[in-house]
């Protein structure tokens, strides 16, 4: 007499995982997550290339390759590397890093709806560059600062508010809602009480944008946020054992609430870092995590692909707002009008996924 049979189905090939060991690190990956990574970054590249050959001045992509190697004539060196080449690596890396904060605060909060901008941290930045601008002074330097400065007052606020009986996702985005009301607010009324010239610097960087994007606070900005995306990384494996809840990660040694004061930190930093050269730009943390976890089909929310399509989300955005458009536009007003129908698909799903 024999027993039932089973029988196994084999892994799917996109679902397998491989083994990645560098030195005594040793990270499991998912080829599906590969793949997608992969898509991601040729994506990045030929968008990039598109970014640096169109314009009053239209360069043939062969040419735009050749000038990046090094080659090409002057006057595509001039245009590609001197006027088009900033601009773009700011789409790209400022997309990581909204990209990497978005994932970061939707992992701590397990919310997809929370994200700094919903959360009213770039309205909370976008204070303290004002503040800076009309109190202090119009360097780079200093609108750094002040853009740090506020988002860690606004986040600190937005804690201190929402910390009673425990921090909870949905008591944090409905309290970032209101301080960012308030903060957007206040904003505008300081814009309608300033000179006009400084009004105009400050609302067209305050609609999001990249238009006048140079290599020396890019340079700065990304020098600032780089420990802090190396300090994300390390924080992965605590984040993955926050997802299995406060009680399963106290129990393997975690301290939830260190990891999450970290990680919103770490997220603060970033979007500040990235609120000092493109303004607030809104709704790119908000849909790059999800979409990224959506393709590649993975549990939790990768920070490596968060931040690739981010940069994929930042760079086409601002491609259609240059030059799709009828006039050039901050990039801010597309990723707000895509990023709006994006917020109500995902309200909801979520409504339908709590009833």
């Amino acid at each position: 007499m024999t027993g039932p049979s089973t029988t196994i189905r084999p892994t799917p090939v996109g679902y397998r995982r491989v083994l990645l060991r560098i030195g005594p690190v040793r990270m499991p990956l998912r080829l599906r997550s590969i793949f997608v990574g992969i898509a991601a970054v040729l994506a990045l590249c030929m968008l990039g290339v598109i970014a640096l050959g169109l314009g009053t001045y239209p360069v043939a992509p062969q040419d735009v390759v050749r000038t990046l190697f090094g080659g090409g004539d002057a006057m595509d060196r001039t245009v590609v590397i001197d006027w088009r080449l900033a601009r773009a690596v700011a789409a790209i890396t400022i997309g990581a890093l909204l990209g990497i904060a978005g994932a970061l605060f939707q992992t701590v909060t397990r919310n997809p709806l929370a994200s700094p901008d919903i959360l009213g941290l770039s309205n909370g930045a976008f204070t303290g560059m004002l503040l800076t601008l009309v109190f202090v002074s119009s360097g780079w330097p200093q609108l750094t600062a002040g853009a740090l400065l506020g988002g860690l007052a606004t986040a600190l606020v937005i804690w201190l508010l929402a910390a009673r009986g425990g921090v909870q996702g949905f008591r944090l985005i409905v309290v970032g809602i209101g301080v960012s009301a308030i903060l957007a607010s206040l904003n505008t009324w300081m814009l309608l009480q300033i000179e006009l010239e400084t009004a105009m610097f400050a609302s067209a960087w305050g609609t999001g944008s990249l238009n006048g994007v140079t290599a020396g606070p890019l340079l700065g900005a990304l020098l600032c946020a780089l420990p802090f995306v190396v300090a994300a990384m390390v924080l992965v494996p605590s984040l993955r054992q926050l997802g299995l809840g406060d009680d399963m990660a106290a129990a393997s040694g975690a301290r939830p609430t260190v990891i999450r004061t970290l990680a919103l930190l770490v997220g603060v930093v970033l979007v500040a870092a990235a609120t000092t050269v493109a303004g607030p730009v809104a709704f790119v943390s908000l849909a790059a995590p999800q979409i990224a976890r959506l393709v590649a089909r993975t549990p939790q929310l990768s920070l490596v692909l968060s931040a690739l399509f981010g940069g994929v989300l930042l760079l086409g955005a601002d491609l259609v707002a240059q030059h799709v458009l009828p006039t050039p536009l901050p990039v801010g007003v597309v990723t707000v009008s895509v990023g709006g129908a994006y917020l109500v698909l995902m309200i909801i799903l979520e409504i339908r996924r709590r009833a």
